[in-house]
Parts: structure tokens; sequence; C-alpha cells
């Protein structure tokens, strides 16, 4: 057992002693062992050299490319735009101006066609006044013939009449005296 013991104050010992050796540098975060600083900064420069490099010399100017390609094709569509967008006011100024010359045109166009319709309207009415005129010269004609016939009969039967009255009266009819009579009568 004592045995047990000295090997256990050993192993003691031992422990204690790896915790110095520790504790002095010989293990823990080598950032922090104040030993290698120079070797971490030499190596911290050449690091960032070379990422300077890599970065000004390669991705920089990719990147700068990049963005200028960028630019000038936003620059290109805002010109586009500009030139589209004059195009359009263009188009529509066109567009307005032919519509109002179809405005114009239609209503010339309904003009003409109002007057074509009035003068056929004139002519028409113009034809109708003549076969009126006509018709009434006709009418007025068969009304004076039939007037004229009218007025014989009316004397026939007026002549007829008196003959038979002064006959019913007992007289002797002259037909010549009735006749003259009768169209002294008719005449007012």
């Amino acid at each position: 057992m004592a045995s047990n013991s000295h090997d256990a104050g050993h192993g003691a010992a031992d422990a204690a002693h790896h915790a110095a050796d520790a504790a002095h540098g010989s293990g823990g975060m080598p950032q922090l062992d104040f030993s290698t600083y120079g070797n971490q900064i030499f190596w911290l420069l050449v690091t960032l050299v070379v990422i300077y490099f890599i970065l000004s010399r390669i991705a920089l100017p990719r990147i700068a490319a990049v963005l200028a390609e960028r630019q000038g094709t936003i620059t290109n569509d805002l010109a586009a735009a500009e030139d589209l967008k004059a195009k359009a006011v263009a188009a529509e100024d066109a567009y307005n101006k032919a519509l109002a010359e179809a405005r114009g045109e239609a209503q010339r166009i309904a003009a003409d066609a109002r007057a074509a319709i009035q003068a056929d309207l004139d002519e028409a009415i113009a034809k109708a006044d003549a076969d009126i005129a006509a018709k009434a010269a006709e009418a007025e004609k068969a009304l004076a013939e039939i007037k004229a016939g009218a007025l014989e009969a009316v004397q026939v039967v007026a002549a007829d009449t008196a003959a038979e009255l002064v006959s019913a009266l007992g007289g002797k009819a002259d037909a010549k005296v009735i006749a003259a009579s009768v169209a002294d009568r008719m005449k007012g």
C-alpha cells in the first residue's frame, strides 16, 4: 500500500509538472503566444497584400466592368425610352391631326351629301309642282268642259221646263223667245 501511495504521489507530481509546461507556452491558443507575434504579423501582411492584389487586379476590375455595363445599359434604356416617348408623342400628334382631317372630311362629305339631297329634293319638288300644275290645268279644263256642259244642260232643261210650264199654263210656247229668256237669265 505504501507503494500505491508513493505511485499516487508520483502521479500527482507528474500532473503538476505537465501543467507548468502548458503554462509556459507548450499548449493553449497559438494566436496568444507572444513568441510567435512577429511571424503572425508577417503572414498577416503577406495575406493582406495578396488579397489586395487579387481584389485590385482581378475582382474589382470585373465588378467595375459589370457596374459600367449596367450603367451603360441603363443609360441606353433611358435614351431608348425617351426616343420611344418622343415617337409616341409624335404618333399621338399625327393621330390627332389625322382625326381632325377625317372629321373635316366627314363634315365636307356630309355637307356635299346634304347639298346633293337638297338639289334632288328641289328638282323633285319642281317636277311635282310642274306635274301638279299640269294636272290642275287639265282639271280646270275638265271642270270648264263639265261646267260648260252643265250650263248647256241647264239651258236645255230650263228651256224645256219653261216650255212645259208655258204649255201647262195654257200659253203657246215660242222656242226662240224661251231660249232667249233662258240665255238672258243665265247671263245674270
